[in-house]
């Protein structure tokens, strides 16, 4: 079997640990800088889209430019950038300067997060990629558990600048573990434009989008719904992260073992299950089913989706494999919270919900029809090599 916990591997998943932790240390605080700046709640949204809008923007141009000059200048500069940008947000002093500070911030995240992450792709064995894009995407979901409560308590019990120095200092720890560990990539000589979208994972990513589609509005309006019923929304989240830990490995090794569309299908389909339950919530049991299912569901089609993104493209197009999905991701995820806010404004959670779960439907439907192409490619090769 291939060796999958080779040192590059643990080196970068622990750095993508460190940036992801750095950076959801701002996700509860930041509505609260705003607040203290002198913002109003329309600006506490905008200080959130600008920054996702400004990484939809650089990641196909940094997908490209990986392909084309490699991954490891921009994995230093834009870990550095990203650690810098922390540390100038106690300089702030208007919402004005914040909102230019969260483009280059949100430029910073697209160009780290995607030299990383790509680099990530280089070091997995195609064997076990599926189990490889499962580790990763753990250590995304420690940071997200960890990151808003470790925030939370350094505002509340020492100030922004410690949450900010805290965040720059997780970053420069990630910058040095991904500089130790070499990234194999060697660009090949090429000429000509640099791709910005890999057209050949279009089908992967449109499935992945649908799905971030939901996952925007799961964690934009789960809180307020739970409150509406008076349970702790802090429950799902727990009993969701609880669920998707135990979810990613297991189900990435499933998909190398046995295909993608043996994980990825059920795993949709128990997607679709949890949002139906959620809906009908009506206190703290339905609530918690929703979340396991919801973990174990979205946590195992994840990074199945992610191993087959990276499977559509040639391996020196990783670059833009890599950009082309996380700006599916971001994308969804960004237009499903404002999409899923208009349908909470005029009709109500449980619509919200119903809405997602017929997202998660267009997904799995996607997915059908590239399952059936990618086995006809399959077969394809098959009868070429006999």
């Amino acid at each position: 079997m291939e060796k999958l916990w080779t040192k590059p591997f643990v080196l970068l998943t622990v750095s993508m640990l460190f940036l992801f932790t750095s950076l959801y240390l701002l996700l509860p605080t930041m509505p609260l800088l705003v607040t203290q700046l002198g913002g109003t709640e329309s600006q506490v949204g905008l200080a959130a889209g600008v920054f996702t809008l400004a990484a939809v923007v650089f990641r196909p141009i940094v997908g490209g430019l990986l392909d084309r000059y490699g991954r490891q200048a921009f994995i230093v500069w834009g870990l550095l950038l990203f650690g810098l940008s922390m540390i100038a947000y106690d300089w702030i002093a208007g919402i004005a300067a914040l909102m230019a500070l969260r483009v280059l911030h949100g430029a910073s995240w697209a160009f780290s997060t995607t030299a990383v992450g790509t680099s990530i792709t280089d070091v997995i064995p195609t064997g076990r990629r599926g189990e490889g894009m499962g580790w990763y995407g753990l250590a995304m979901t420690m940071a997200m558990a960890v990151g808003p409560m470790l925030g939370i308590w350094v505002v509340r019990n020492e100030s922004f600048g410690g949450l900010f120095l805290l965040a720059a200092g997780l970053c420069a720890v990630s910058l040095l573990l991904a500089s130790v560990a070499k990234a194999p990539y060697r660009p090949k000589p090429s000429s000509g434009r640099i791709a910005l979208f890999e057209k050949s994972t279009l089908p992967a990513a449109s499935a992945i989008f649908f799905l971030a589609f939901v996952y925007g509005g799961i964690t934009t309006f789960v809180p307020l719904f739970a409150e509406s019923i008076d349970v702790n929304p802090g429950t799902f989240f727990l009993a969701y992260a609880v669920t998707l830990t135990a979810a990613r490995p297991l189900a990435g090794k499933l998909s190398d073992r046995y295909g993608a569309a043996f994980v990825v299908v059920p795993a949709l389909a128990v997607t679709i299950g949890s949002l139906i339950v959620l809906s009908l919530a009506d206190g703290l049991a339905g609530v918690v089913v929703s979340a396991v299912l919801y973990g174990l569901g979205f946590g195992s089609a994840q990074p199945a989706l992610q191993a087959i993104n990276l499977g559509l493209a040639d391996p020196d197009r990783r670059g833009v494999a890599t950009a082309s999905y996380m700006t599916a991701f971001d994308l969804g995820i960004g237009l499903g919270s404002i999409a899923l806010g208009w349908v909470s404004q005029y009709t109500g959670y449980p619509t919200v919900f119903q809405v997602g779960a017929g997202s998660v439907v267009v997904s799995l439907s996607i997915f059908l029809v590239l399952a059936r192409r990618m086995a006809a490619k399959h077969r394809e090769r098959a009868n070429a090599a006999s």
